[in-house]
């Protein structure tokens, strides 16, 4: 997992991937997301002068929509820096094919690679519970072809998931499913110092010891988070629809993105 030791600027960035890519949920005060990627980029823009920046991913993509529907539209941009996060939309699913998605991964690394200076893939980070405790085999085998594909095709990998304080419930949402604001300022630290950026923050610093809220308050969360996110996210999937459906890229095109 190669790390880049020193830095040297980039001109344009293409982001590729998920709802994590998109940003959810580091909401914006007038609406939307921001997330890692936006935060990435802006420190960049501010370091050279007509930076362009593009974010192709969409929430709720699985690995092959990925392949399909962003990939192709992100080699031709020719960016500098390109960053490839998906599959583990995939693996969290009850039915999953684990070495199909790892295949469709690998297509995609080998139509980005050649297309830019640096690509930067990730191990995904999890939420600490019993969904990561489950599904971890799969993520296991998918983290090891992310990094065998790096050893390969010359990419840096980030390992967010090996960093204990991005698996802290407080870096998550009420959905539990996408790092809150905090959440996403540290994996834009850890992308920057994994290009050659200078240390602003140490990412893995960890929270203060966590002091559990009383029965009635854990209570009361879990209905929330039952009412308002885990009925509709298996609404969707019994009825087969996305959160992504028909929704397009916040940045479809690499364009200059102001300072």
């Amino acid at each position: 997992m190669p790390i880049n030791t020193s830095f040297t600027a980039f001109t344009s960035f293409a982001a590729v991937g998920d709802s994590f890519t998109e940003g959810m949920s580091d909401e914006l005060p007038e609406g939307g997301y921001r997330g890692w990627a936006d935060l990435l980029a802006a420190r960049l823009a501010a370091a050279t002068p007509g930076f362009r920046y593009a974010n192709l991913a969409v929430r709720g993509k699985l690995i092959r929509q990925i392949l399909d529907e962003q990939t192709e539209a992100a080699a031709a941009m020719g960016a500098d820096l390109v960053t490839l996060v998906g599959g583990l939309n995939d693996v969290l699913r009850p039915k999953c094919d684990v070495e199909e998605v790892c295949a469709r991964l690998e297509e995609a690394v080998t139509r980005l690679a050649p297309s830019c200076r640096q690509l930067v893939l990730m191990r995904s980070p999890a939420r600490r519970g019993p969904v990561a405790t489950r599904f971890l085999p799969r993520m296991t085998r998918l983290y090891e072809h992310i990094d065998a594909l790096a050893e390969r095709h010359g990419a840096v990998v980030v390992d967010l998931f090996g960093a204990p304080v991005l698996g802290d419930p407080r870096m998550w949402a009420a959905d539990r499913l996408h790092l809150n604001a905090e959440g996403h300022l540290r994996v834009a630290e850890a992308v920057g110092q994994a290009i050659g950026l200078p240390e602003r923050t140490e990412w893995r610093e960890p929270l203060p010891p966590f002091v559990p809220p009383g029965w009635v308050a854990r209570r009361g969360s879990d209905l929330r988070f039952t009412r308002e996110h885990l009925l509709p996210w298996i609404g969707r999937r019994l009825t087969g629809r996305s959160s992504g459906d028909g929704r397009p890229a916040k940045r479809p095109e690499l364009v200059p993105l102001e300072p």
